[in-house]
């Protein structure tokens, strides 16, 4: 997305004489719509833009068909909780441990939007100490069910980052942006907001199957140019600006060997400060309908000691939910170490861990097994190596305006080479699509107005002496 939608405004601004290197032979990186059964699965991005004309995922998806309102159960869980073992929670401890939750949950916004430091250590510290100040004021009968709601609830915030919730920061809540408006569903799926960004896109600049070996800039570059993109077909690309849109996963992973010189300390300091986490999707398609629960997602609460009792993938289940406007196709989400456990598993595992958990959950033990399973393997995958970025307990508030900044920096001579874009690079808006969006119309107009400045592409440097001998080494 990042990169579709730098090279779109691009050409919007007359800058034509450019290339996208897909690694791929789709576009669109974690945007990856499938279809399964009645419904088209995500096993990337979710395709829930807000509703607002001011958003610009919202905008793209309301050119090419009208979205649809109301996400039946996207917003908030109308049913009843259900545990992990058989039978349901009394009413009111259900009703009152949710909102006594989202109280914990707002205070812990609250210590980012009051300039919180970092002094309250991990999120999962502080809504646990919370937690258990609030169980002191209900009834000794109730204490139980009403730690399994909020202790749960706790765990599910793991989604949002695909790890563990120790590594969260506590003010990780208060420094994401939500967008004005409410939810839709983008009827093709998010792969249907591509088509709008791949017209205005000059016919021929995407090019697929292209992965990156390195990138020589700055004095590493050949003469008269001021960088080369050389992908692992041996086939180089000269560039007057790079803008690089890979994963943090990716840029963690590859950060020595992908630049020629090596990236700064302080590019790789902000890297290792941002936290990137993992999250897969099982999709599981059905004969026939078996679930009850359709006016609310089934979610599993865990009590700390119960997530230690179990010992295989299937802990990192955070939810199970039925997929709107289908009638045969459920989705699980899986976070932290187990979602890269079950990469490694084959179908017919996942299938039964899965089944397992569901006949727990309901102590329905006819539940059967799916007939077809549709997953993502994000972490193995070499092009993401992970899911998506979060703000970690050892981020400064900083880390992604650090990653954000190009390079050579403002304070250089030498106008800009390298920049930087993804959903990580934007703060507020990490983990989200119109995050990326917004960090590739970001880098685009960066270009525009260097452009301006220099009246056309800045003058490539003179390659000096000593670089052919470190390209000869090399």
């Amino acid at each position: 997305m990042a990169g579709l939608s730098a090279a779109a405004r691009l050409s919007q601004r007359g800058i034509n004489n450019l290339v996208v290197l897909e690694a791929y032979e789709r576009p669109g990186g974690r945007i990856h719509s499938c279809w399964l059964g009645d419904i088209v699965a995500e096993l990337g991005s979710h395709w829930k833009p807000d509703s607002c004309c001011t958003h610009p995922i919202y905008m793209m998806s309301a050119t090419e068909q009208p979205p649809r309102p109301g996400v039946p159960g996207s917003e908030h869980t109308r049913g009843l909780f259900h545990r992990i073992v058989t039978g349901k929670m009394p009413f009111p401890p259900t009703i009152t441990a949710y909102y006594k939750f989202r109280q914990i949950e707002q205070e812990a916004a609250n210590i980012y939007c009051l300039g919180g430091n970092k002094q309250q250590g991990s999120l999962i510290n502080f809504m646990s100490l919370r937690i258990q100040q609030e169980l002191h004021e209900y009834p000794e009968e109730q204490q139980h069910d009403a730690a399994r709601i909020m202790f749960g609830l706790s765990h599910m915030l793991s989604a949002r980052c695909g790890d563990d919730t120790s590594m969260l920061c506590a003010d990780h809540l208060g420094c994401f942006m939500n967008m004005p408006g409410g939810e839709v569903r983008v009827p093709l799926g998010l792969v249907g907001i591509l088509a709008p960004l791949l017209r205005q896109i000059p016919e021929g600049a995407i090019r697929y199957c292209k992965p990156v070996n390195c990138i020589y800039w700055g004095t590493s570059q050949k003469a008269g140019y001021r960088a080369i993109v050389c992908t692992t077909d041996g086939e180089e690309f000269p560039a007057d600006y790079v803008i690089i849109t890979v994963s943090l996963g990716v840029l963690c992973a590859n950060s020595v060997g992908m630049f020629c010189p090596e990236l700064p300390a302080s590019k790789i300091d902000a890297m290792r400060c941002i936290g990137f986490g993992y999250c897969n999707k099982i999709y599981m398609e059905y004969c026939r309908p078996f679930w009850y629960w359709h006016k609310g997602n089934l979610n599993f609460k865990y009590c700390g000691n119960e997530l230690c009792d179990r010992c295989d993938w299937t802990r990192g289940i955070t939810a199970i939910e039925v997929v709107p406007n289908s009638k045969h196709v459920m989705c699980a989400w899986v976070v932290g170490e187990e979602a890269v456990m079950m990469e490694g598993l084959c179908d017919k595992d996942v299938a039964e861990g899965l089944t397992d958990v569901l006949r727990l959950s309901t102590g329905d033990c006819c539940i059967p097994y799916p007939m077809a399973i549709l997953r993502s393997h994000w972490t193995s995958d070499p092009f993401f190596c992970g899911a998506y970025s979060y703000d970690s307990i050892s981020s400064d508030g900083q880390a992604q305006r650090a990653l954000a900044c190009p390079l050579p920096g403002p304070s250089e001579s030498i106008p800009p080479i390298l920049m930087f874009a993804g959903e990580a690079t934007v703060p507020g808006h990490f983990a989200t699509v119109s995050g990326a969006r917004l960090s590739g119309i970001r880098e685009a107009e960066r270009i525009v107005q260097l452009t301006l400045q220099y009246k056309g592409p800045p003058l490539p440097m003179c390659e000096p002496v000593k670089s052919k001998k470190v390209k000869a080494q090399k």
